[in-house]
């Protein structure tokens, strides 16, 4: 393997470290991830300065999290560090650093070229990072979609505690407030993706006759909020009563297919009902002809979802395991949804074996679906480090 990874918690982040550190040789590595929650902030530039000065990386990438995931486990809310070394050779690393104000400037893909100052023949992917209080992760995924075609981007928004407006990126020895991070991916090495979203569609698909700003107002000329009625009531009362506690909506992805199912769906909060006007709110800004679905969103439909991409992958890779593994899962997920803990990270154990994996629990996954990158929510992203081709 080149790779290795762990895992370690404690008041005292040095504790912590030294236990992460313990499952990772020292010497020189061309990749570390770090993923450290935000009990460590205030200690953060030292953390980094030890790690470095241990795995001596060419090149240190990672967030804070309100919770990190490590091979087979995730430690939710409470003090804790993983970490990922990693030995590429024949890799290219390319690093950049980006605030709000250089993504306004960009307008077609020569503009994000010259931004990141990567040529498009130099990335086989993009990992990335950002803060989601001071940066718009969808436009970066859309430009650099467009300036970079069929290069997968994965990583995810940094988190912190509920109820704290402030995340920390980590890039070699700089802790960063704002912005993004991003490592530009390239020769000898690639990255596989799998996405599993865990939601399940309800009803029929409906076209978008009506909206403002974050709210629906009409599904095929009927006002949003008696379609979602209708819906409710078409539903078997089993499904009724899980529809009920996990109500989303889904946008979909790719509107010129014919048919529509499980996973082809962007999946956003359902946030509020306006019953004078009949209109949903919801966590996303839809447009007037794009396709839509209502969903279900519980542990049944996410753990079935993420065994099948799994299984799917696996298959797909053969008797070539990936080197290791960037996982990224929503920070709605875990114990709030499965009601135990290291859901993800077992799934992905059970299925991969001791395959080396660090990661954390974000405001936002990124990840492709049929070869377009989106920013996810309630979702889990996994990135395979494997040999270019």
């Amino acid at each position: 393997m080149t790779a290795a990874a762990g895992v370690g918690t404690g008041n005292d982040w040095r504790q912590a470290l030294a236990q992460a550190l313990s499952s990772c040789p020292d010497g020189s590595n061309e990749l570390v991830l770090l993923f450290a929650s935000h009990h460590y902030h205030d200690a953060y530039p030292e953390l980094l300065a030890a790690l470095r000065g241990s795995l001596r990386p060419l090149t240190l990438l990672g967030c804070s999290g309100q919770g990190v995931i490590g091979t087979g486990i995730e430690l939710e809310e409470e003090p804790a560090i993983s970490v990922m070394a990693m030995r590429l050779p024949g890799a290219s690393l390319r690093t950049v650093t980006l605030q709000q104000s250089d993504l306004e400037t960009v307008h077609g893909p020569e503009a994000i070229r010259a931004l990141t100052g990567v040529a498009s023949s130099d990335v086989h992917a993009w990992v990335a990072f950002a803060d989601p209080f001071t940066f718009d992760a969808d436009r970066l995924l859309g430009c650099l979609s467009e300036g970079y075609p069929d290069v997968p981007v994965v990583g995810g928004l940094a988190s912190a505690a509920g109820g704290i407006r402030a995340t920390t990126l980590f890039l070699d020895g700089a802790a960063i407030s704002s912005g993004a991070v991003l490592l530009a991916l390239g020769g000898a090495w690639s990255i596989r993706t799998v996405v599993s979203q865990g939601a399940e569609p309800i009803g029929q698909t409906w076209t978008v006759t009506g909206v403002e700003r974050n709210m629906i107002r009409s599904l095929g000329g009927r006002p949003a909020l008696e379609v979602l009625g209708e819906t409710m009531r078409g539903l078997p009362p089993a499904t009724q009563q899980r529809a009920s506690r996990n109500l989303l909506v889904g946008l979909a992805m790719d509107e010129y297919r014919d048919e529509f199912g499980r996973g082809d769906f962007l999946i956003r909060n359902l946030m509020g009902v306006h019953q004078e006007s009949g209109a949903l709110s919801i966590g996303a800004l839809p447009r007037v002809g794009q396709t839509v679905q209502f969903q279900i969103r519980d542990a049944e439909a996410a753990h079935d979802e993420l065994r099948l991409v799994l299984a799917q992958a696996a298959d797909e890779f053969g008797e070539t395991l990936p080197d290791g593994a960037l996982v990224c899962s929503c920070n709605g997920r875990g114990v709030g949804l499965f009601g135990e803990p290291h859901h993800d990270a077992t799934a992905l154990l059970r299925q991969f074996g001791e395959l080396p994996a660090a990661g954390l629990f974000c405001n936002g996954e990124f990840g492709p679906v049929r070869g377009k990158n989106f920013v996810h929510g309630f979702t889990v992203s996994i990135a395979f480090f494997v040999p270019a081709g």
